[in-house]
């Protein structure tokens, strides 16, 4: 790890590559383009930037997604499962086999040190340590990167191409935006209540807010280990405190689970906006990740989009065509997001019921599928008859015509 310590402060280090951010977007990225050299010359330069350890780093995350047989990751996976089950309001169940498609489970920590250990042999990789002010495009049309490190030393970059996973400044405009904001609790029971073979994808055995919905998220790694985490769709996150209420009622009064030890936690803000994010920013420089629109906004799942993301950039690079990053969601996926959220914001839906009645209607790999904006026209309409129907006609007819806005950022 370089920082800016033994460099003079004018020196700029120069890459065909600049990633700025060491993210799940970041990481991805870099994995992929020691092997993405062209038929007749030599991988790309890299230098991935992250920030110093501190308040900028990242949180540890969990990284949850669906994916068919072997991933390039699977060393790094957690605990994966073919068994998903959605709980109604009521208790009712819907249990669900997906095989051959697994739910893999991957903790930032352990993301990050299968990547970082590949890197460590790929030739042509450097990773510098600092807090990133500004990128800019310049003249020539390569990009610069500035910032400074740990000890306040200033770090110019300059790359042929930039890939930029910081978050905007501001969001940008939308015609519905809310937040998906959850806390997690990794615990450790004193007996054996999980089933480790079935994750609890919705349970809607939580109260219900005014505005949105909320629900329980059980991820079992053993018959007594599991992360569970209490989750609102809504227009503003909790006070801490209110997601510790919510989680200590759903630990004991809703599943039960007696003494438990809670190892560790886990919080967080998703953005589900129905925005246009930008594929450029300059002509050499590129958004990625959540910032270049990768979170579904229907759902908040971002993994799987990412590593769709990073596969295209990697073969325009292998190419030899600018590395501009696709959309990572279909243009219809878009649109049925928009109508979902505007159905949801505008209480013109039952948000637990909607999602229950997808999962006990539709046959599950149809779903995912839809889910992951990987089905043609008559399966989105097969899926589409299995929802509200007029609800949702109404507010598909009313959001185009609805005005995009800015609005401040989360919290």
């Amino acid at each position: 790890m370089e920082t800016g310590a033994g460099r003079r402060a004018d020196a700029v280090l120069e890459a065909d590559i600049v990633i700025v951010g060491a993210g799940a977007a970041g990481l991805s990225l870099a994995h992929r383009l020691p092997t993405a050299a062209p038929a007749h010359g030599a991988a790309p330069s890299v230098v991935l930037v992250e920030p110093p350890a501190g308040p900028l780093r990242a949180p540890r995350r969990t990284w949850c997604f669906w994916e068919t047989g072997a991933g390039r990751f699977d060393p790094a996976v957690t605990a994966s499962w073919e068994w998903l089950r959605v709980r109604d309001r009521h208790g009712a169940a819907v249990r669900r086999h997906i095989a051959p498609v697994r739910y893999k489970m991957i903790r930032s920590d352990d993301f990050e040190a299968l990547v970082t250990g590949d890197l460590g042999t790929a030739p042509g990789v450097r990773r510098v340590e600092a807090a990133v002010d500004t990128v800019a495009a310049l003249p020539d049309g390569t990009a610069e990167v500035r910032g400074t490190d740990a000890a306040g030393v200033p770090v110019r970059l300059r790359g042929r191409w930039v890939f930029d996973s910081r978050p905007p400044p501001s969001p940008p405009a939308a015609r519905t935006r809310l937040l998906q904001h959850f806390r997690g609790w990794f615990v450790r029971t004193s007996r054996p209540v999980f089933d480790p073979d079935v994750v609890d994808l919705m349970d809607f055995r939580t109260p219900q807010p005014a505005r949105g919905l909320s629900f329980g998220y059980v991820l079992p790694t053993g018959r007594r280990t599991a992360l569970v985490e209490y989750t609102e769709f809504g227009p503003a996150p909790l006070p801490a405190d209110a997601y510790d209420a919510a989680l200590e009622h759903y630990t004991r009064r809703v599943l039960g689970i007696g003494d438990a030890r809670v190892l560790s936690t886990e919080q967080g803000v998703i953005p589900m906006t129905d925005a246009v994010f930008p594929r450029r920013i300059a002509r050499s420089v590129f958004p990625i990740g959540a910032a270049g629109g990768a979170t579904r906004a229907a759902t908040g799942y971002t993994f799987s989009a990412v590593q769709r993301q990073s596969d295209a950039v990697a073969r325009a690079v292998r190419a030899g065509r600018a590395p501009v990053p696709p959309p990572p969601h279909p243009a219809r996926a878009r649109m049925m997001d928009a109508v979902l959220l505007r159905a949801l914001d505008t209480g013109r839906i039952d948000g637990p019921d909607f999602f229950f009645r997808l999962f006990a209607r539709v046959p599950v790999r149809l779903l995912l599928r839809f889910l992951d904006g990987d089905t043609r026209l008559y399966e989105d309409l097969a899926v589409g008859v299995r929802t509200p129907v007029l609800p949702m006609l109404r507010t598909a007819a009313e959001v185009p015509w609805l005005p995009r806005r800015v609005r401040p950022p989360a919290p």
